[in-house]
């Protein structure tokens, strides 16, 4: 008897629904095809186990099952469930009408409860798409597909709990969520807040104006000046997600696995710190069986590169073109994959091996020819994608002891929410620019027209610093983001004069 049972695969970050046949014969065998994984192949122990120990069977007779489309590579252990309710129906052993009305996926345990799965979203959107009626999964994973409008969905704890759903009509308990109530409800409470930064007034103004045009930023200074304390504090000021970047987001964790049980919708946006270990294939992903890397990660995020320096060379420039395409493309011989990156870099580095350049009370100093060796670790092209390179300072005695708390997280992003919304309303026409510091050179030219004091200020700047044009629009972009915090229209000098005292590396003295 041929019963067919749905189940769905992750590619990329979209599903594609999957047909299992299975045909029960008289015979003997079992035959697994249509492409699987070894993880999949092994599942017949696993669900021989599942079933032996709540009172069914794999019948001692000819099995064959098939995976459809054939001719798509399957993988992973979250057929199991699929693959255990399809033999039981074409063996007869239940009375599964409905089943084909439902997609079914889940990892078995031998005794027959359910492991959670990745890909848990885009599973839970296609289904939708294609017009299941409900989609029945492990309980730690419920959550995540309940965020989809329109699907009914079904946690389960055990084998047991379907195979009597669908043979003695015992109902499921229905996982419900308020995606809109779930979002809200976790956006006002950062892990880490500003108001914990002691000093640094000029870093801050720095990390406000990097929020509030997506500016990347690179921050220079000896060790324990409190770089790292304040990227990890970036994520705080920037707007809150929108519902559509929060599901875009959710999306990429849910194909990594790293979505928490509790979690339905990631509320916060991503902050992400690799090691400075890590290859190139981790950043960027890829892999056999390609799966998103860092950079996709912290999509709509923050990537932060501590000890940019110490990265490998070829790892940092694998970075240079998801930076500007804001996607990474990942090509293999048979398919390929891509990935959304639309992220802000924020690097920090020590100003010379032993961290104390420019430091006359240091106690290791670095000669030029190390100083130069360091840092031409970081090739010119990557900084030149980054529009802020600012300089840390440690802070003194006075402001570490002051009793006063800083401005917080949440008073400084009211201000950067304010200057997005003006960028919002500026590139509504377009459907690629959504803040300054995506503006390519036409919008450029269009929106940040200078008048003759403010040419003739940057013309000296650009001289007298030995400028790239590139260097040059990014003064134009981060002068731009400096005017829409104060709420003008025309870019003035102060404005450009502020924005040129943010390319600290491309002074005289520092990188040449």
């Amino acid at each position: 008897m041929l019963r067919k049972v749905f189940g769905s695969a992750v590619f990329g970050v979209e599903a594609t629904t999957i047909t299992v046949e299975v045909n029960v014969d008289s015979g003997i065998g079992y035959h697994l095809v249509g492409l699987p994984d070894n993880a999949i192949k092994e599942s017949n122990y696993r669900i021989a186990a599942a079933l032996q120990n709540n009172g069914y069977k794999i019948p001692g007779k000819k099995i064959t099952i098939n995976m459809a489309p054939a001719d798509l590579r399957k993988e992973g252990s979250a057929y199991d469930l699929t693959l255990a309710i399809g033999i039981l129906a074409a063996s007869n052993q239940i009375i599964a009408e409905t089943i084909d009305e439902y997609l079914i996926m889940g990892e078995l345990s031998l005794d027959g409860s359910l492991q959670p799965i990745r890909g848990v979203l885009p599973i839970a959107i296609k289904a939708k798409e294609e017009g299941f009626k409900g989609f029945i999964l492990p309980t730690q994973n419920a959550k995540e597909a309940a965020i989809v409008d329109g699907l009914t969905v079904y946690g389960v704890d055990n084998i047991e709990q379907v195979i009597h759903f669908f043979d003695k009509n015992e109902p499921l308990e229905e996982t419900i969520i308020d995606t809109k109530l779930e979002f809200e409800k976790n956006l006002n409470f950062p892990e880490f807040d500003f108001s914990d930064v002691k000093g640094q007034e000029s870093i801050k103004r720095c990390m406000e104006i990097a929020a509030a045009g997506g500016h990347n930023i690179i921050l220079i200074g000896p060790p324990g000046a409190g770089k790292t304390m304040l990227a990890k504090r970036l994520p705080s000021i920037l707007p809150p997600m929108t519902l559509n970047e929060a599901l875009e987001t959710t999306k990429i964790h849910s194909v990594a696995g790293r979505i928490k049980s509790h979690v339905g919708i990631m509320a916060q946006r991503p902050f992400r710190s690799p090691h400075h270990t890590i290859s190139n294939v981790a950043l960027v992903g890829g892999g056999s069986y390609p799966q998103p890397g860092e950079i996709s990660l912290s999509h709509n995020g923050v990537l932060f590169l501590d000890e940019l320096p110490e990265f490998k060379r070829e790892v940092l420039e694998v970075m240079r073109q998801p930076l500007e395409d804001r996607e990474v493309t990942i090509s293999r011989a048979k398919f390929t994959v891509t990935y959304p990156s639309s992220f802000m870099l924020v690097a920090s580095m020590n100003p010379s091996p032993s961290g104390y350049f420019n430091d006359p009370d240091a106690p290791v100093t670095s000669s030029p020819a190390e100083m130069q060796r360091y840092l031409s670790k970081v090739s010119g092209p990557l900084l030149d994608r980054i529009d802020i390179h600012i300089e840390v300072t440690p802070v003194p005695f006075e402001k570490l002891s002051d009793e006063r708390k800083g401005e917080s997280s949440v008073d400084i992003r009211k201000r950067v929410t304010l200057a997005r919304s003006l960028q919002t309303e500026r590139f509504k026409e377009s459907l690629a620019v959504h803040y300054n510091a995506q503006m390519n050179t036409k919008q450029i030219r269009k929106y940040c027209v200078l008048d003759e004091a403010s040419k003739g200020l940057l013309k000296t700047a650009m001289e007298r610093l030995n400028l790239s044009a590139r260097a040059y629009d990014r003064i134009l972009k981060v002068s731009r983001t400096i005017a829409d915090l104060e709420g003008v229209e025309a870019i003035n000098g102060s404005h450009i004069s502020e924005a040129i005292q943010y390319r600290s590396l491309d002074r005289e003295g520092w990188l040449g």
